[in-house]
């Protein structure tokens, strides 16, 4: 209970600490959501990519 009401007052009580925690955690959801889904592609596609072939062709 003491966690939740910490949290409560140090992000959510406020409006402007509330669009903050917003836009912080939807830049990180963001950041990290790219990166996992550039490593899913990236090790589906190794050897098929540009830049994994192109000393083959330099």
């Amino acid at each position: 209970m003491a966690l939740s009401n910490t949290v409560y007052n140090l992000l959510f009580k406020r409006t402007s600490t509330f669009m903050l925690t917003i836009a912080v955690g939807s830049f990180a959801f963001e950041r990290g959501f790219d990166r996992l889904t550039e490593y899913i592609w990236e090790s589906h596609n190794h050897g098929k990519l540009w830049k994994h072939i192109k000393d083959k062709y330099e």
